[in-house]
């Protein structure tokens, strides 16, 4: 006997749809299951025959074949078990096979009692099979604590299960499963941040850099000595961005889900994240990778924040690597089982002290690092990538007075009122050409929508030629600009905006 049913593997943040063969014949007793599988993959025998005989159904004591399609595909994990054991009680007739089965798509983890457990990348299988022509009027089948999760996508019907018994007397006619309830409707609020820049005593200067970085999309690299507050500043940054729209919720979700950082108490996302891994990790825990590659920091930060604190302590290697997603806001991961591209559109932020001690130019201390010392500590940073980079911000240390004034800051909620302004003037100039934020801007469309004035025009010119800067340092001078021409109201690039976007170069004037 054969039976077929369909269900969906995970490559990158795409579903793939497979199709599981199930075939029963005569022969001595055996469990094949071909198709390039992965040792997670072949251990579901195991799993499935537990499953199957601990729900009361009977094992075939005959040669099994599971046939994964296409066969091509490296498949890998444990969300394939609940779709051959539904295969196997179709091919035995122990379930009826008809239009329930051609119309389901079943995924989920076996447990050796027949409960189902969670999987990785339920809410990116349900979008991508929602986009598929063939697989809009399917229902997908997947364990219950998974199912909110993908219900989110409303393209597509799902529902979850507790079990293969609950899921197979569903299957018979017996019994109901639940419909999850969708979640959309409550993405739109705007959750509270534990930290707030009216908690901030001084630094006016990198607040309002900040401010023009979280309104544009920017770039930013804080540097000072050591407690004047730079990782202080960098955490509050959250608090001010723009809340995510619902096409963003679902997008940091997705590669969350297929990350396996989602859980079933929590499984929408909404607010942006804030990433900021230690200095030790790898490129590969960076960028994404693996023998099937899987998103990395900067693709966990998509839409969001990466924070990279004490930049010089991170591997050059590292550092490097960041060039290409800081550029093209995408990360392509290459291996022998696969070529996978990750979203990687993320507001970058790092910091740095002065020197290795962190009192260079300090005129109170003294500092104990020699010329080498500095040079060796400031070179790990490439010129290519401090060029991406296009905010610079000095964090001078906080004199007494100003940490014992009793006045607070500015708060969190009034910074972020101008910059869902100034977020909402970009996306209504930028609606025809796809461009969500003035730091995506390309050089083509300067002259659109970046006009200079003469004075303008002339200071960028001396200012090109005395810091001896790179077309790419000044093109993101215009793109600074631009964000505070936009804070300000205006639509003309003036002087005073290009002023002050190169004084926000500050290495490019120290070099």
């Amino acid at each position: 006997m054969l039976a077929k049913v369909h269900s969906c593997a995970v490559l990158g943040i795409n579903g793939i749809p497979l199709e599981i063969e199930v075939d029963i014949a005569d022969g001595l007793p055996a469990f094949d299951i071909i198709g390039l599988p992965d040792a997670s993959v072949r251990e579901a025998k195991e799993r499935v025959r537990a499953a199957v005989r601990n729900c009361g159904f009977s094992f075939p004591y005959s040669r099994v074949t599971v046939n994964l399609a296409p066969a091509d595909l490296k498949k890998e994990g444990s969300s394939f078990d609940l779709a051959i054991a539904v295969g196997l009680l179709a091919a035995t007739g122990q379930i009826p096979r008809g239009d329930i089965l051609k119309n389901a798509v079943f995924v989920g983890e076996l447990s050796l009692d027949g409960n189902l457990r969670r999987i990785n990348g339920s809410l990116a299988m349900a979008l991508s099979l929602s986009e598929l022509t063939d697989y809009a009027d399917k229902t997908l089948y997947l364990p219950h604590s998974n199912s909110t999760e993908a219900g989110l996508v409303n393209k597509l019907q799902v529902k979850g299960t507790a079990s293969l018994i609950q899921l197979a007397n569903y299957l018979c006619g017996n019994g109901e499963l639940p419909v999850p309830e969708p979640l959309l409707e409550q993405a739109e609020s705007h959750d509270g941040n534990e930290f707030d820049f009216g908690e901030v005593r001084g630094q006016e200067t990198a607040k309002r850099a900040l401010e023009i970085a979280a309104a544009g999309s920017h770039n930013v690299l804080l540097y000072g000595p050591p407690g004047s507050g730079k990782t202080m500043l960098a955490r509050r940054i959250p608090s001010i961005l723009p809340s995510p729209s619902l096409d963003e919720i679902l997008e940091i979700t997705r590669i969350h889900s297929v990350a396996g950082q989602l859980n079933s108490n929590k499984p929408l996302l909404k607010q942006r994240p804030f990433r900021s891994p230690h200095h030790s990790a790898s490129t590969a825990g960076i960028i994404g990778g693996g023998k099937v590659p899987r998103p990395g920091e900067v693709s966990l930060a998509h839409q969001g924040v990466l924070f990279f604190d004490e930049l010089p302590e991170y591997n050059r290697e590292v550092l490097e690597a960041l060039r290409q997603p800081l550029e093209d806001r995408t990360v392509t991961v290459t291996r022998a089982a696969a070529t996978v591209s990750y979203p990687a559109d993320f507001m970058f932020i790092g910091s740095m002290n002065p020197c290795p001690c962190g009192n260079y130019g300090d005129p109170k201390i003294e500092c104990r690092c020699s010329p080498t010392q500095i040079f060796r500590y400031r070179s790990k940073l490439s010129g290519p990538l401090v060029d991406r980079i296009d905010i610079q911000v000095e964090v001078p240390g906080i004199k007494f007075e100003q940490l014992r004034q009793n006045e607070p800051g500015e708060y969190s909620a009034a910074i972020r009122s101008r910059v869902e302004s100034t977020r909402l003037r970009q996306r209504e100039r930028y609606k025809n050409i796809k461009v969500a934020s003035n730091a995506r801007l390309r050089a083509r469309h300067f002259e659109k929508h970046c006009p200079l004035s003469v004075d303008a025009r002339q200071l960028l010119h001396q200012s090109f030629q005395s810091l001896n800067l790179s077309m790419r340092a000044h093109d993101r001078i215009i793109k600074v600009a631009r964000t505070i021409a936009d804070l300000d109201g205006s639509e003309n690039i003036a002087s005073a905006h290009i002023a002050e976007a190169v004084q926000y170069r500050s290495l490019d004037r120290h070099s």
